[in-house]
Order: C-alpha cells, then sequence, then structure tokens
C-alpha cells in the first residue's frame, strides 16, 4: 500500500501540476528524497521537498538538506570564470598559456580560454588512469594536465570535459585570482548570493548532507576503453554514491558540488536575470550574452550524441521542448538539473539523492520540467 509523503514548502498556485508531480513520484517510489525549485524575476515561485535524506527512509528530507550534484556544479564554474570575463581579468580569445604558462606543454601552445569553456580542448580525459587521491591533490592533477597532448586538434571538436574541466577552469581562476575555486567561489558567488551552494564542503555540513543511493543498474552501449569517449569515462575513479569526507573535502569543481535545487535556483537566476538579482550585479548582461554564443554544434565526441555547446553551458536543441531558443542548462549524473531561460527570467532545478542512468534523460525530472513549462505556457 502507497504512503502519501508530505511535500513541504511553497508553491505558487499557478504551478500546483509541478507539486503534484512531484509528490507522485515520491509516493510511487521513483524518488527517496528531493527538492525542486523554480525562480521568475528573481523570486521563488517554487520552492519544494520531501521525502527522506538517508537510503533506510528513516531521515527526512528537511529545508537545508543539501547533497552532491554531480555536474551541475559546472555550471558554478563556468560562472566563476564569467566574473573575471566579465572584470576584464579573462580573455576568451587568449591562449590559456598567458594565463597559465606550463600550460603550453605538449604542443598546448595556441589552446584558447574559449576552448576550455566549449569542451574543444582536446583534453576531456585523462591519458593514463588516475586515483582518487591524485584527484583530491590539486597540483599532481594539475601537472598531469600540463604534461598532457591534445586528442585531437583543438577548437575543431566538441568532447565533454567530464572531470578535466572543473581543473582546468579552477586552475584559470587560481592563477587570475590568487584564490582556489572553492574560495572563489564562495567569496564571489555563493556568499554574496547568500546560496547555500559549496565547492568543497566543510565538516561543520556533513549532518545535512543526504546520502547518494546508486542507481540499480547502469545500462550502456559497448564503449572501447582505448577511445577518446572510453578514455574519458574509465581513467577517472567516479564512484556513484561515494560521499566520505575526503571527497566531500575536496575541491573538484566538475563533480563534486553540494547543495539544493534552492541555493541552485539562486546562482542560475542571476545568470536569467541579466547578472543581476536586487542591488546586487555580479555580471554584465553582455558576458552572459556572450557565454550563450554557439562555439560547437555536433556530435560530441565523448557523449556520442549532438551537442550545442556556449561557453560552459548547454544551449537548447532539438532533443527537448524549449519556451524560447535561448535556454541554457547543464545536469549532473543520478539526474540533478539546472536550466535558465533569460527571455522568461526563469530558472529551475531539481536535486535528489537517488541516482538513475537514463541515456533518454530522467523522467523524474523531465516531468517536473514538463509541467513546469506547460504552467508558463499557459499563463501566456
Amino acid at each position: 500500500m502507497k504512503t502519501a509523503i508530505d511535500v513541504q514548502g511553497y508553491c505558487d498556485e499557478q504551478f500546483l501540476s509541478v507539486k503534484e508531480v512531484f509528490a507522485r513520484n515520491l509516493e510511487e517510489g521513483s524518488e527517496v528524497g528531493a527538492s525542486f525549485a523554480v525562480s521568475i524575476n528573481g523570486e521563488y515561485v517554487v520552492d519544494i521537498w520531501g521525502g527522506y535524506a538517508s537510503a533506510a527512509r528513516t531521515v527526512p528530507w528537511e529545508r537545508d538538506t543539501i547533497t552532491n550534484v554531480y555536474s551541475t556544479v559546472k555550471i558554478m564554474t563556468t560562472l566563476c570564470a564569467l566574473i573575471l570575463i566579465d572584470r576584464g581579468q579573462l580573455d576568451i580569445d587568449s591562449p590559456v598559456s598567458d594565463y597559465w604558462p606550463n600550460f603550453a606543454q605538449a604542443g598546448k601552445t595556441k589552446i584558447l580560454v574559449r576552448w576550455l569553456l566549449s569542451h574543444s580542448a582536446g583534453l576531456s580525459g585523462f591519458e593514463e588512469p588516475v586515483s582518487l587521491e591524485t584527484m583530491y591533490d590539486w597540483m599532481s592533477t594539475i601537472q598531469l594536465l600540463e604534461r598532457q597532448r591534445p586528442w585531437w586538434e583543438p577548437g575543431t571538436q566538441s568532447g565533454y570535459h567530464m572531470v578535466t574541466f572543473g581543473y582546468l577552469i579552477g586552475e584559470l581562476v587560481r592563477r587570475i585570482s590568487g584564490k582556489s575555486i572553492g574560495t572563489f567561489f564562495r567569496d564571489e558567488i555563493a556568499g554574496p548570493l547568500g546560496a547555500d551552494f559549496h565547492i568543497g564542503l566543510a565538516q561543520e555540513h556533513d549532518a545535512r548532507v543526504a546520502e547518494l543511493i546508486a542507481p540499480s543498474s547502469i545500462s550502456a552501449p559497448p564503449i572501447d576503453p582505448d577511445s577518446i569517449a572510453g578514455k574519458t569515462l574509465f581513467n577517472t575513479p567516479i564512484i556513484p554514491a561515494y560521499s566520505d569526507r575526503a571527497w566531500r573535502a575536496a575541491e573538484i569543481p566538475s563533480s563534486n558540488g553540494h547543495g539544493n535545487a534552492r541555493s541552485a535556483t539562486r546562482i542560475g537566476s542571476l545568470l536569467a536575470c541579466g547578472g543581476r538579482l536586487g542591488d546586487l550585479r555580479l555580471l554584465s548582461q553582455a558576458t552572459i550574452d556572450v557565454a550563450i554564443q554557439e562555439q560547437f554544434n555536433g556530435i560530441d565526441l565523448v557523449l556520442g550524441v549532438p551537442m550545442r555547446w556556449g561557453l560552459g553551458f548547454g544551449l537548447a536543441n532539438d532533443k527537448l521542448f524549449y519556451l524560447n531558443p535561448r535556454t541554457f542548462y547543464w545536469g549532473g549524473f543520478g539526474g540533478s538539473w539546472l536550466e535558465i531561460d533569460p527571455d522568461e527570467k526563469m530558472c529551475f532545478s531539481y536535486v535528489m539523492n537517488k541516482l538513475e542512468m537514463d541515456l533518454n534523460g530522467d523522467k523524474r525530472m523531465l516531468s517536473l520540467r514538463s509541467a513546469l513549462l506547460s504552467a508558463i505556457k499557459q499563463d501566456k
């Protein structure tokens, strides 16, 4: 017998259909615990949560529960770079080696900053397998990337830089600002915005972290381990549901950001509203416009599907319905998602602890997204 699960938080009447879908996902068991938030014009119209933060379903998901969102953190990492671009400290058409001289090794002298941001630099993974301990050591990982030769002619193709993206962008941020990317993000973005999102999580927050639950199954087509996709996917030990203290503390700005839907939406709202929320301006509309210009359109060498890349963002394509063609997004392993529509000044995020693996898109997120966009469209 199914048990009704209480959905907590705020939901504007216009979006009650979204709350109903959220409740149904919990009641039918496709969720364990989750949060979903929507902002329009920088104000929350939906901020709901429910279910459990523990696999045993004994610890409730609370308002301040956070969890690892995997690659959804790439939007936060990208935003750090955009702020430096906006300040004139980082030029997307300059060689990376202008800021990071040792990067020029192994034929990388002419790689441009824009190619790092658009996953086109030819450094989508590591040449040899790396351990978690190496990934926890920032400089050891950076030195591996300095010595590595690109796997394709930079700027000609895209290949999703699954883990390397965070280190490559993070090192640029560190060299320009003098701060680690986790510190820069906290000081320049999360702190000013009041967003409970972290790249490198302090131990004091551990009690609030929801337990990740690994997918029941992962099915994918066979991949040659020596191919670009294979080396990208298999040469890093990204373990589903990995959540010990060392993992949480490390600054891996492609893979281990911690937050919830409310905090991710707060950050996304800045992009949806032209770089300004209330009296706080962190970014210009002009820089956002540059970031969502198409950099690559074609089959991604790692993902194996058609992709439109901007600077750090996936851009609207024909795989999903979008209200407006300037919409941009990214998501994380297991299902988390952050989508921004600057024409509607709308942003939404979905964060959960039960990881799923569906190459056609997470059905839970897609059902919530469909209800949300339908509600907005009906109100026009």
